[in-house]
């Protein structure tokens, strides 16, 4: 069996709370002692230096018991409302037992086309490092009041591991109403074993999942090891475990029962490899020597450096990259259109406001959404 990996190993965590967790199911209220636990746990990480991120589910639970809506199912533009209303409650219950632990929350609704359309992805992913770099903990949660059926993710499961890629995170936990991953269903199958690590999602592990477990959970372990196939393609660990007992992240630090899934690669490795081979690219941006060899010291590339540009490019499309002889030397993901581009090309960052009539990003590629030759 492969070594189980150590939590204190990882520096980006994402840490997924479940609705069924978070929310009693009676009372429609927050499950306060057990939060409080948990956001002792996440200081904890936090004050040894690791980046945290949460996605936290519960804006409909908290929402519908707030407007007093029926039990059961609810009509999409119901379920939209309680989601307005619950964000609020939400937001403001991870916010304060957060401060309380000296720690700023930050709350970020996406959709998915926030993960899936590049330029998009590119906002949300400075943002989010912004607020690590700042050291606050960014909570996220699906813009349920806008999201419909057709441009949902479905579950946070799925949530999660997008915004674990998109964070460059190298684990993803994923609290939940069970501690693993079985053989087979435990509550159907007395004799299920759990499996304490993956280390590749094949065939017959895809086939050991079940179903959703709770009223309040939009998924099940079906929904995981889909989660799991986008963390681990995207370089990340991840762990399955039980959140419902209290200091769930500590228990899995001190040995508890825990699936680990494991990614062959890392968070860097499997972007490069991203940018390199899965996308067209869409122009190229010429640079001088000097340029070159800050790219190959592994600094990002400013507009001082660049000669100029061809194609008609937008802000994340995937550009080659060409040296003073032509030659290509790796590619990257645009921040800025090729039109404005062109404006900045052998202009200092700090013209970038008088010359876009707007402040801008200083580099013209940043070094994490870079490969080079030879890397």
């Amino acid at each position: 069996m492969a070594a189980l990996p150590s939590l204190a190993s990882f520096r980006r965590i994402v840490v997924k709370v479940g609705s069924s967790l978070l929310v009693d199911q009676t009372r429609g209220e927050v499950k306060r002692d057990w939060l409080e636990a948990l956001a002792s746990d996440i200081a904890d990480l936090h004050s040894g230096g690791r980046d945290i991120l949460v996605v936290s589910s519960g804006s409909i639970a908290l929402g519908r018991t707030i407007l007093k809506l029926p039990a059961g199912a609810l009509k999409l533009e119901d379920s939209q409302a309680a989601a307005a209303v619950g964000q609020i409650a939400l937001a403001r219950t991870w916010s304060e037992v957060l401060s309380a632990r000296g720690i700023i929350a930050g709350q970020i609704l996406v959709t998915l086309n926030d993960t899936e359309e590049r330029r998009r992805y590119l906002n949300a992913r400075e943002t989010l490092g912004r607020l690590l770099a700042m050291r606050a903990v960014p909570v996220i949660n699906e813009n349920d009041t806008v999201a419909t059926t057709e441009i949902r993710y479905g579950d946070n499961d799925r949530l999660a591991a997008r915004v674990a890629a998109m964070a460059s995170a190298d684990l993803l936990v994923l609290l939940s109403d069970i501690d693993g991953l079985y053989t087979a269903p435990p509550h159907l199958d007395p004799s299920a074993k759990l499996i304490p690590v993956v280390p590749r999602i094949t065939a017959e592990i895809e086939a050991m999942a079940g179903g959703a477990a709770s009223e309040l959970s939009r998924g099940g372990m079906t929904t995981k090891i889909e989660a799991a196939k986008i963390t681990t393609t995207g370089g990340a660990h991840m762990v399955i475990a039980d959140g419902r007992v209290a200091h769930p992240i500590a228990r899995i630090a001190a040995g508890a029962d825990c699936t680990w899934f494991l990614s062959p690669s890392n968070p860097v490795t499997a972007r490069k490899k991203w940018i390199a081979g899965s996308l067209e690219p869409r122009g190229t941006v010429h640079i001088d020597a000097g340029a070159a060899r800050a790219l190959f010291a592994g600094r990002s590339l400013l507009p001082a450096g660049v000669t100029r540009v061809e194609g008609a490019f937008s802000r994340g499309d995937c550009v080659l990259l060409r040296d003073a002889g032509g030659g290509e030397i790796g590619r990257g993901l645009a921040a800025y259109d090729a039109a404005e581009a062109a404006q900045l090309a052998g202009r200092n960052s700090r013209d970038i406001e008088a010359l876009l009539g707007a402040p801008g990003r200083a580099e013209m590629i940043h070094r994490d959404d870079m490969v080079l030759a030879g890397e």
